[in-house]
């Protein structure tokens, strides 16, 4: 079913399809409630222009479409969304997820996630294009993405916790291309990373008709308990003398490359072989375990070091079922030169420092607008472990953020397809928690199902959304490999991965495979084989 429409349109619109869209007709549109699957009162275009630019090296001219979409709680923000839609249209649809809390609509003219520098974006190859800010906008003045505010009202954390925003928005786009075109599409397809790759997961489980294809990057799929976690380390990096800073976050990076790097069979500064790495920070330790400088750990920090890097567990039950989180592999190469997204470069405190770790940032926001919905609360007294009086508010909201159901058999029957991809030096969501995610897969779906489905690559050395410097810029064109299995039933096979700082390649390795060097230029893929 890999090749068949999953909502074909109408033998009317279909004779009366266009590739040029009718942007002047869709302003001001009505969007009726009727067309929107889960509870809205409708929504509106507010604005269509025509617009022209270069989109990844490509003139392409498009009408630009911003609309809103009405909740149900007069109190709740609206979801504010857009389409582009080209000219030239390949009758194909691509929806982009966000990031962090989201609360901005993604840039429509970029590409997906870990996606080819050489390669056109989605918008340049003629697809319609949609997003949206997931049902609340991000005050001016927050650090991006990292605005909880809107957690306060119950609609507004479905849309976003729950992904219902997703569905309205794709629904309420599907009405606007039709309005457009006069057809609608023969293929959809969603792609996003960090929160988007949650979201890229949430749509194929929850409306496996909906896409024929997903490209999932380093998703935070399992948020609550990842969002624990960081609340155990906010905790343990705020005690006193506890904190690395940057510099000893740099030296520590130095010494778990220096000690694991050549297990691969090269060294190349990535950590390839991470089941041989066995590191022990102790190796740091200052002289009787007192801090003396930057040059070594103290007992405090090798004990957060370690803390970070091992699997927090909970003494109780919540209701979505988990009980831990696995850990930030930062003893196997995660990528401690980027501390806006690990440590920090101050320690946590109340208030929570900008200038703290992107997570610890996010677990304050959490705890303000989610958990106590109080602005005011100092986020460091609820524990993790033991948090009381929050313990029913904590299992409830598990079963908006935790909502763990990994079948994808309704998924997998009707065709669609997913590419899961998760760098191994991610220093914000950890790739251990991706390996689990695509066990459970494998459990509920079994091993031929699962591979008829989905490919699942770890790419050593590629950090979160390639920020700063990482060790290995990934590049590849998932897009086209996605395609190709959806619209011909051929499976990606034998991908390479493209690093665009170094200008070096590596085999993408299906999980749980890495790539070992064998012989030859060690900058080629053709140098490494893909071992277990």
């Amino acid at each position: 079913m890999a090749g068949v429409a999953r909502f074909p349109a109408t033998a009317t619109a279909s004779a009366e399809a266009s590739t040029v869209p009718a942007c002047a007709g869709l302003d001001q549109l009505r969007i009726p409630a009727s067309v929107i699957s889960l509870p809205t009162t409708g929504g509106r275009v507010t604005a269509a222009v025509v617009k022209t630019g270069v989109v990844s090296g490509v003139a392409v001219e498009y009408c630009q479409v911003d609309a809103d979409v009405f909740p149900v709680d007069p109190a709740a923000p609206s979801i504010k969304m857009r389409v582009d839609l080209p000219t030239g249209w390949n009758r194909k649809t691509m929806m982009f997820g966000g990031g962090g809390f989201n609360g901005t609509i993604p840039d429509l003219t970029g590409n997906v996630p870990f996606g080819p520098a050489d390669q056109p974006a989605p918008l340049a190859r003629r697809y319609a294009v949609l997003a949206s800010d997931s049902g609340h906008q991000q005050s001016p003045t927050a650090v991006p993405s990292l605005d909880g505010s809107f957690g306060v009202n119950d609609e507004a954390l479905h849309n976003f916790a729950a992904g219902d925003a997703l569905k309205k928005t794709y629904d309420a786009a599907r009405f606007i291309i039709r309005h457009g075109y006069g057809a609608t599409p023969v293929k959809s397809y969603f792609a996003g990373g960090s929160t988007g790759g949650r979201e890229a997961l949430e749509v194929a489980r929850r409306w496996p008709l909906a896409f024929d294809g997903v490209i999932s990057a380093f998703p935070a799929w399992n948020n609550m308990s990842e969002i624990l976690d960081l609340g155990y380390l906010a905790q343990v990096l705020s005690r006193p003398g506890a904190f690395p800073g940057p510099e000893k976050q740099g030296m520590l990076y130095t010494s778990v490359i220096a000690a694991c790097d050549g297990l691969d069979g090269v060294r190349d500064n990535v950590v390839s072989n991470q089941g041989a790495c066995h590191y022990d920070p102790r190796a740091l330790r200052c002289p009787d375990g007192a801090d003396t400088g930057p040059t070594c750990l103290s007992d405090a920090q090798i004990g957060a070091v370690k803390a970070m890097s091992t699997p927090f567990r909970w003494p109780y039950r919540i209701a979505s079922g988990e009980t831990s989180y696995p850990g930030f592999p930062f003893l196997s190469g995660a990528d401690m030169r980027t501390p806006f997204l690990g440590f920090g470069t101050t320690a946590p405190a109340n208030p929570m420092p900008v200038t703290s770790g992107y997570g610890l940032q996010y677990w304050e926001q959490w705890v303000r607008y989610f958990l106590t919905r109080d602005p005011g609360h100092n986020s460091l007294d609820v524990d993790p472990r033991h948090p009381g009086k929050w313990l029913d508010r904590i299992s409830a909201l598990s079963t908006v953020e935790d909502r763990n159901n990994v079948d994808l058999r309704p998924f997998a029957r009707a065709g669609g397809k997913l590419i899961l991809m998760h760098g191994s030096a991610d220093e914000l969501v950890s790739h251990l928690s991706t390996n689990d995610y695509y066990q459970r897969v494998r459990g509920v779906l079994g091993p031929r199902a699962t591979h008829e489905a989905t490919r699942y690559y770890v790419i050593p050395g590629a950090n979160h959304a390639n920020f700063g410097t990482p060790a290995f810029a990934a590049s590849w064109d998932s897009l086209t490999a996605l395609e190709r299995w959806v619209e011909t039933g051929r499976a990606p096979r034998d991908p390479v991965v493209t690093d665009v700082n170094h200008n070096r390649t590596r085999p993408l390795c299906e999980y749980p495979d890495w790539p070992r060097y064998r012989a030859g230029d060690p900058n080629t893929a053709s140098s490494f084989t893909c071992a277990h």
